[in-house]
């Protein structure tokens, strides 16, 4: 589309609205703010609604409580070397190991673990507060409860982390807070030591097992030795290979006693029967003398000590020179050897002898029965020693696991969560503020769209801008009273209106206005009828002589609006067609309003082929002779011909716009018809402004908008 249009030696060009991006951006912004004014009540409407919706949900919804758990995370770090680690790298640690533990709180793991241990699934507290049902609710849908209504909160420039719960339960709220902290730290913990854990669990297994084996056969191994009478005196004496000597029972023992018993009695009793043979004392008298001798002579050396230590009343030296005289009185007794005494010694080791070896035979007997049965013996023992090994190695372990198993937990416990003192939702603050930022949002929402999707001409200058023609004139809306009686009225806003359209006509060409021109618009009810009335009116208040056509073949009632009683045997029609064609017979004057009328007539079968002809033509031509200025009513363009055939017989074309009505698109499509058709379109009349346009800057501020007298359109001279 042109820029530019040029009628004659009058050039109209639009305004450049796109400097630098930014005037088109500012009339943009123009443009939005003019919508909202526009739509006020609306907004204002839609804001109101959003803050009785937050009243509402305010007063509707359930009271929420929340309760908070502190805890403290440390980080577990182990520096072998006294260097400090690298600044950016312990951050780069931290961050990472505190946003670990950030997820892991808000994890279904811990979820899960919280479910277990509080056994929400059967906690009916828990199920009523949040209308889970009786009991049989899916694990799953807990777990989205539980996680939906946790909210972590790391405490900043800390190590602390609030746990929040909210429930519409108080006491719900802390009771999961605090489980939700304690299972947290649980599994930290067993992270942490989970190995030695686990550890200490299988030995712990493996130890009653072993405690119940070991006891098992020593029972065996002692109620085997009380089958057969073994008696064990040294259990820690044993042969390489792991077998008990034979020391290590009672028959043994006593066989090894009973055979160095005989074995020194015979050595006695060869004593004896050489002394008795020989004469003399027997050797054991001559020893006992031998050893009162060596007694007397520690006698004397202790007491002479003693005299040389203490004086002569000392009561031990009293004592052992009683002792000394003693021993000297023993020696003296001794006299001559007793014979007799030789044979008794004799005899008596005899009998010794033979009884110790009667008893070494029956022992030998016992002993050599227990030798079958020691091995079996030792099998159990063995078992037993094996048993017990083996237990003493486990509990020696699992005492060693234990010991470093007890490590301390690298988070704890701060603050447990307490209930509640009053719900902390809803909060009719907020709701009011999310209330009014969604109207707002729906408001602009509303705006955007609005001004988006409408392609109507608000903005008069769109006439410059979008269409490429200059604006004659702005013809306000009249939404009461008698349309015609308002034109009859010099002072009235309608008058002043087309007025000014008519000066700014008078500029259209060099001679002023065009002599000859048409008005035409896109569709029906746009104005275009009493537009015309309009500025015949206004040019006969100048003193010119005017001739209005009604060339709107298909749609005729112009004589109705203006209140002519015209004959329809006499009009255009029948000129163009030649039936009683002269033209001077089928001119009406209206006195009413100065200018002359030619009706359209009857309505022909054929009216684009009529205004097709070189009669039209012919018929301005004549017109023009005798008029100061003709003007043409012709019928809309789209979907018409008839306009623009019209147009070839007029100098040029004045186009209305209703304003606020007919799509930009429409219109566009319209005026390239007539261009197409080699049209001279001199500019266009926006009518119809109210004040949806005043924000734009254009009206008249009378108070009472700007319209046409007829309303909806229901005047048939409206089109």
């Amino acid at each position: 589309m042109s820029n530019s249009i040029t009628n004659g030696d009058y050039t109209a060009t639009p305004a450049n609205t796109d400097d630098g991006g930014n005037a088109a951006f500012g009339l943009d912004l123009e443009r939005f703010y003019n919508q909202a004014l526009n739509l006020r009540y609306w907004l204002l409407g839609i804001i109101a609604l959003g803050l009785i919706a937050g009243l509402l949900a305010t007063l509707l919804s359930t009271p929420l409580y929340r309760s908070t758990a502190r805890i403290e995370m440390s980080r577990v770090t182990s520096n072998v070397t006294d260097a400090e680690p690298i600044e950016l790298e312990g951050r780069s640690a931290d961050l990472q190991y505190f946003n670990t533990q950030y997820e892991l709180l808000q994890s279904k793991f811990i979820a899960q673990r919280v479910m277990d241990a509080g056994n929400l699934a059967r906690d009916e507290q828990f199920l009523t507060a949040y209308n889970l049902g009786d009991g049989n609710v899916s694990e799953s849908r807990i777990e989205r409860t539980l996680t939906g209504n946790l909210q972590v909160d790391p405490v900043p420039n800390s190590s602390l982390v609030d746990i929040r719960f909210s429930s519409p339960n108080k006491q719900v709220a802390s009771d999961v807070a605090n489980l939700w902290a304690q299972e947290f730290l649980a599994a930290n913990y067993e992270k942490r030591f989970g190995a030695n854990i686990e550890a200490r669990d299988f030995l712990e297994e493996q130890i009653e097992e072993l405690r119940e084996r070991l006891a098992l056969s020593e029972k065996e191994l002692i109620d085997y030795a009380n089958a057969n009478e073994i008696v064990i005196l040294d259990s820690g004496s044993t042969e390489e290979g792991g077998s008990e000597t034979a020391t290590s029972t009672l028959v043994g023992a006593e066989l090894v006693a009973i055979n160095s018993a005989l074995a020194d009695a015979t050595t006695r009793r060869i004593a004896a029967e050489a002394a008795m043979r020989a004469g003399t004392r027997n050797e054991a008298g001559a020893a006992a003398s031998a050893s009162m001798r060596g007694r007397l002579a520690d006698a004397q050396s202790q007491l002479a000590e003693l005299r040389a230590r203490f004086g002569p009343g000392y009561p031990e030296i009293k004592a052992k020179e009683a002792e000394v005289a003693s021993l000297q009185q023993a020696l003296r007794s001794e006299g001559t050897i007793d014979t007799s005494d030789a044979q008794a010694s004799f005899r008596k080791a005899s009998l010794e002898e033979q009884q110790l070896r009667a008893k070494l035979d029956s022992v030998k007997g016992s002993f050599l029965g227990q030798q079958n049965q020691s091995i079996q013996y030792s099998i159990l023992k063995r078992e037993v020693d094996t048993n017990r090994q083996i237990y003493e190695a486990l509990l020696q372990r699992f005492k060693e696991l234990e010991a470093a198993g007890a490590g301390k937990n690298n988070m704890t416990l701060i603050d447990a969560a307490e209930p509640a003192a009053g719900p902390y939702a809803p909060s009719l603050v907020r709701n009011l503020l999310i209330g009014l930022v969604a109207a707002i949002i729906a408001a602009i929402a509303l705006v955007y769209l609005r001004e988006t999707m409408d392609q109507t001409i608000r903005d008069p200058n769109d006439v410059r801008r979008r269409l490429g023609l200059a604006p004659i004139g702005l013809i306000p809306r009249v939404e009461e009273g008698d349309i015609v009686a308002d034109l009859e009225q010099r002072s009235s806003e309608i008058s002043e209106a087309y007025a000014a359209a008519r000066t700014n006509l008078a500029f259209l060409t060099p001679r002023g206005a065009p002599k000859t021109f048409m008005l035409t618009s896109t569709r029906p009810n746009e104005g275009k009828s009493i537009s015309a009335v309009a500025l015949a009116r206004s040019f006969t208040q100048l003193g010119k002589k005017v001739l209005l056509i009604d060339a709107d073949l298909r749609h005729s009632g112009l004589s109705d609006f203006i209140g002519v009683d015209a004959d329809p045997n006499h009009g255009l029609s029948a000129v163009l067609s030649g039936n009683n064609g002269e033209l001077r017979s089928a001119i009406v004057p209206v006195s009413p309003h100065g200018f002359d009328l030619l009706p359209t007539g009857h309505k022909p079968p054929n009216p684009v082929e009529l205004l097709a002809s070189d009669r039209l033509s012919q018929v301005v031509r004549q017109a023009a002779e005798i008029y100061d200025h003709v003007i043409v009513d012709g019928a809309p363009v789209l979907g018409l011909a008839d306009a623009l055939e019209v147009s070839k017989a007029v100098e040029g074309v004045v186009y209305v716009v209703e304003s606020n009505g007919v799509n930009i698109r429409a219109i566009e499509n319209a005026i390239g018809r007539l261009r197409a058709a080699n049209a001279n379109v001199f500019g266009a009349l926006v009518t119809k402004l109210d004040e949806r346009n005043s924000t734009y800057g254009y009206g008249y501020g009378y108070g009472y908008g700007y319209g046409y007298g007829y309303g909806d359109g229901a005047n048939p001279a409206s089109s």
